[in-house]
């Protein structure tokens, strides 16, 4: 393969991996380093561009993200992000502070120099996506301002031609930023003169290659899960390991109905053996009276990996495999310098048994592509996901014993039912249905009833990075309400329609 034409620098920002799916997308590979990495990288290689991400922290603090201490002076084309427009106008004499009335979290309107290369071809008035509490008050000796927010508080953008640098206090990678796209490949092609080098393709060859180097002859078991991840990553390396691999679902008491069924048919369909071990006793134990959503999390995942040492060392594998994600990675803190979001169980286990992760660098999206190109059933390559934790994690403020899980999945399963009736369940990237533990009173048949709520939620989005929460008809939730609220234990039906952010995706 060719030498990688793109480093990008992760200053700690939750969409520094998201660059490099865009990037992919577009048909660019690049390097994704941390900043301590990315300064022994650029001593052994010379990109044509270089983009600094985002992140949380703010340029004038102590101990704040910092890239190689010679980037700026390197002759090559240079785009900061959000955190990165800011360490460069910081660095370079320009003044970055935080001001109440200039911060932007979510949506916002700029307008746009089209003159600019960065720009070019784009429309003069768009939709962009934003979160930050610092902003660029004043841009750097030698840069010029090319966008700015509509009503002129926020400057958006700021370029140096000549220094070949660029930043944008916005994240055109993300999918909400309309022209988000067309910017990247403006700065990729038109500025940094880099040549398309990635198809989609590539992708199951690689995984294939560096799992064969890794493993060779040796034994693996991979968590099961029956999703698209799991069962997609099953079905690539399934050539490799041949019958040193064996599949392991652990039935934890928090899944879904017919669940099970659904999970054997999917692991026919990607070529594994499939072992199902039963162990809701133990997580309910171990879960006990815990409503904490991440001490719930913590104590699933410890479980979780017990079982799975217990089976690996059954089996007498050398590895473990997972179908992490990207997004997983990130969430959980970590990739790079990103915040904690909220625990994973397949992430950061600290097995016994080395773990292989093939799909650490890539986006939901990507692994149904995958699914897709491999011929798997459209049930797995659309399949929507599923949390590890399961219904564990949507039951909210009561201890999730088997009554409450069995209250959940019996809602879970009759939400879906009246979705894929309506054929609004396939304009959904992802379902929740939570159970309320916290009791509100109702009438039911002319008696006073002190009972639980379901909150139903939906989101579509891309990457899981950011969603746009659903709204569905008044006929649809109608009809949950009645329906759902026939249940004894259920008196109320509320419909969660928050964006994330600021809301994730599950309730916990």
């Amino acid at each position: 393969m060719k030498p990688i034409q793109i480093l990008v620098v992760d200053m700690g920002s939750q969409y520094t991996l998201v660059i490099g799916r865009t990037l992919r997308e577009l048909g660019f590979r690049s390097a994704v380093l941390s900043p301590g990495k990315a300064e022994g990288w650029l001593k052994a290689n010379k990109p044509q561009a270089v983009i600094l991400s985002g992140g949380s922290a703010s340029v004038y603090e102590e101990n704040s993200p910092q890239p190689p201490k010679y980037i700026l002076k390197i002759d090559i084309p240079i785009l900061g992000i959000c955190y990165g427009m800011q360490w460069i106008s910081h660095k370079t004499g320009g003044l970055v502070a935080p001001h109440h009335e200039r911060k932007e979290y979510g949506e916002a309107v700029a307008k746009f120099d089209t003159k600019d290369l960065l720009f070019r071809g784009i429309k003069s008035k768009s939709i962009v996506w934003a979160s930050h509490g610092d902003s660029v008050e004043k841009v750097p000796v030698g840069f010029r301002i090319i966008a700015r927010s509509v009503d002129e508080k926020v400057i958006e953008a700021m370029s140096s031609p000549s220094k070949k640098i660029w930043g944008v206090q916005f994240h055109p990678e993300v999918t909400h930023t309309k022209e988000g796209k067309k910017i990247l490949l403006n700065f990729l092609e038109k500025i940094a003169k880099c040549e398309k080098d990635w198809q989609p393709a590539d992708i199951v060859d690689d995984i294939r290659n560096e799992t064969s180097k890794v493993a060779g002859d040796k034994k693996a078991i991979i968590g099961f899960s029956g999703g698209v991840d799991s069962t997609t990553l099953s079905a690539v390396l399934a050539p490799v390991f041949r019958k040193n691999l064996l599949a392991v679902c652990i039935d934890t008491g928090g899944l879904r109905r017919n669940e099970l069924e659904e999970i054997k048919f999917n692991a026919r369909a990607a070529g594994v053996n499939l072992k199902i071990v039963k162990a809701s006793a133990r997580f309910q134990k171990s879960i006990g009276r815990e409503t904490h959503s991440e001490k719930k999390r913590k104590r699933f995942k410890k479980i979780y990996g017990r079982i799975l040492e217990e089976e690996a060392k059954k089996f007498q594998a050398d590895f473990i495999v997972q179908g992490s994600l990207a997004t997983d990675l990130i969430e959980s803190g970590s990739a790079g310098k990103a915040d904690l979001i909220k625990s994973h169980h397949n992430v950061g286990l600290n097995l016994k048994e080395k773990e292989l992760h093939p799909f650490r660098n890539l986006f939901k999206y990507e692994v149904r592509e995958l699914a897709r190109s491999l011929k798997l059933p459209s049930s797995i390559s659309e399949r929507q996901p599923f949390p590890g934790p399961g219904l564990f994690i949507r039951i909210i403020g009561e201890p999730p014993r088997k009554d409450k899980l069995n209250i959940a999945r019996w809602a879970d399963g009759e939400v879906t039912d009246i979705l894929k009736k309506h054929g609004a369940y396939k304009g959904v990237s992802q379902l929740i249905v939570a159970l309320d533990c916290q009791r509100t009173v109702g009438i039911k048949g002319d008696g006073r009833v002190y009972a639980y709520s379901v909150i139903v939620r939906g989101v579509k989005t891309l990457d899981f990075m950011t969603a746009e929460g659903v709204q569905f008809p008044a006929n649809i939730r109608r009809e949950i309400s009645t329906v759902v609220t026939r249940h004894p234990k259920i008196v109320r039906v509320f419909f969660d329609e928050t964006n994330k952010p600021p809301a994730t995706t599950e309730m916990e």
